[in-house]
């Protein structure tokens, strides 16, 4: 089971959300934390499993891993996740239907969630593809442009799964995934697109994401 903890109550308005966890070349916990740190969002809630799902043998020893996420807010924006590693099993359905409690706790307008998405054509400027809860929506996001997930597949984990939970619950959302060729690594140019991706859809600028094209670059 998870164990969820109210720290405060924020003072938020009908915000959006933003709600990912680490994946494929870290993507989802590298925009969180970008966001976090950008707009100096605050901690009122964390989610942590009950027992530990593994520990880490370090050599003739074990650490059990700190795995804890954060609900952070700031201006009308509420974000959750980053951190290391997923729930497995029940653990994901009952956090993924916290994050909707909390959605609709604070009326929020939309449930953006983001990773990576897997391509051997990645290049020096990833696209970002965006897949909606609904044809209407996506209608929408074609639009103005913006890429849809070019063929049907399944999306696992989190990053998918929390948009099945909105749909359930009859809110809307929209997964945006930027293209990598190497989930092994750290990618900062798939982040850096969806970062440029989501201030477009959400009419808000999140922060410069020079750092970020550098580490890209180098």
């Amino acid at each position: 089971m998870m164990k969820f903890d109210q720290i405060s109550e924020p003072d938020v308005k009908k915000p959006i959300m933003i709600a990912a966890m680490q994946d494929m070349g870290n993507v989802g916990s590298i925009v969180v934390n970008f966001v976090n740190h950008s707009l100096g969002t605050k901690t009122f809630r964390t989610a942590s499993p009950e027992h530990p799902t593994h520990v880490i043998d370090c050599g003739g020893y074990i650490e059990i891993p700190d795995e804890r996420w954060e609900y952070r807010y700031a201006d009308d924006i509420i974000v959750f996740g980053g951190g290391r590693g997923q729930p497995h099993g029940a653990d994901m359905g009952h956090l993924c239907q916290d994050v909707i409690k909390v959605a609709k706790r604070y009326s929020a307008k939309f449930i953006y969630t983001l990773g990576g998405f897997h391509t051997d054509k990645a290049g020096p400027s990833p696209k970002t593809y965006i897949t909606t809860t609904s044809r209407d929506l996506t209608r929408q996001m074609e639009g103005i442009g913006v890429h849809t997930t070019p063929q049907k597949s399944v999306i696992t984990g989190f990053n998918g799964l929390i948009l099945g939970f909105a749909k359930q619950n009859g809110m809307h959302g929209i997964g945006m995934y930027g293209e990598l060729d190497r989930p092994d690594i750290e990618q900062y140019g798939a982040a850096v697109s969806i970062i440029k991706t989501l201030e477009r859809l959400t009419y808000r600028k999140l922060g410069n994401t020079g750092d970020l094209e550098a580490m890209a670059r180098s």
